[in-house]
């Protein structure tokens, strides 16, 4: 048998959804004369009447029938395909996977999330709640193509690499009637005899680097007293009044008891977020990397 054309498909789904070479050939912009043409060479290539004419009259075979059904499928999963390339070569697929830490979910990362959902109707985004570490392991494997990790660590594992997004203010969160909390701002070596409570290095390791850094600049090592995996559990730890803690000002909406922190005279202190992709950027982690610069 052989092979039939894409027009020819297309001109048999018109005259058997018509049931007219007339309208048939007005819907597709073409003289019937070439219509007739293509149904006789696709009957003749099929070696089977798909279509029974009179002057006055046009039906469907049954032979017809079976074969319209195949016929519209493969129109629409060509049209599927060529839909598939065009946006491939846009930057766009079906889906893209992201991991993000739901502790410090700011109405910035909301508005990155908004905005690529906007921008890109078509692309379903994956969101998975995961710690730091987690996220690194996850697009180690593949399993996410790009991870909000908070702070970068210094060595990434192999075929990652980091993107700087913003930059976030640390507070102090202080449990409650502590000395300090009367104060517009704490710096940070008024905090070097204080109990810590922090994110555990399993957890968070850059962060939990980071902080350790921060003090030493300040003239002191934390005593740490007690560890969480999770930053609402180190900011609820303060409330309960286990110690003072170090996060980013997005925790504060969760116990209001954060102040500013001061890393020398009225400097505020801040922590750089970043965002981890695979080396070989994937076209749906760049098309996330471009909404959140929009």
């Amino acid at each position: 048998m052989n092979e039939f054309s894409l027009r020819e498909l297309e001109c048999f789904i018109a005259v058997a959804e018509e049931l007219s070479f007339t309208r048939a050939a007005e819907r597709l912009r073409l003289a019937q004369p070439p219509l007739s043409r293509h149904i006789k060479a696709l009957e003749g290539k099929l070696e089977v009447e798909l279509l029974e004419r009179s002057r006055r009259h046009v039906a469907i075979t049954s032979a017809g029938l079976a074969f319209l059904a195949e016929a519209r499928d493969i129109l629409l999963r060509l049209r599927r395909a060529g839909e598939m390339a065009r946006r491939t070569a846009r930057g766009e697929t079906d889906q893209v996977k992201v991991g993000f830490v739901s502790a410090v979910l700011s109405p910035e990362l909301v508005g990155v999330f908004t905005r690529f959902g906007k921008k890109h109707p078509h692309i379903r985004m994956q969101l998975y709640d995961l710690l730091p570490s987690e996220q690194l392991e996850a697009l180690a494997r593949g399993e996410i193509e790009v991870g909000f990790i908070g702070v970068a660590p210094e060595k990434l594992p192999p075929g990652l690499e980091v993107t700087r997004w913003r930059e976030e203010e640390l507070l102090v969160f202080l449990p409650p009637n502590h000395p300090l909390a009367a104060k517009a701002g704490v710096k940070l070596a008024e905090l070097a005899n204080e109990p810590f409570v922090m994110i555990s290095a399993a957890a968070a390791p850059a962060y939990h680097t980071y902080l350790h850094r921060l003090c030493l600049e300040a003239g002191f090592r934390p005593r740490i007293v007690q560890e969480a995996v999770r930053a609402q559990a180190v900011a609820a730890l303060t409330v309960a009044g286990a110690g003072v803690a170090i996060l980013p000002a997005s925790l504060n909406r969760i116990t209001g008891n954060g102040l500013v922190l001061r890393r020398g005279g009225r400097a505020k202190s801040f922590l750089t977020h970043s965002v981890a992709h695979p080396v070989s950027l994937s076209v749906p982690a760049a098309r996330v990397l471009a909404a959140l610069r929009a």
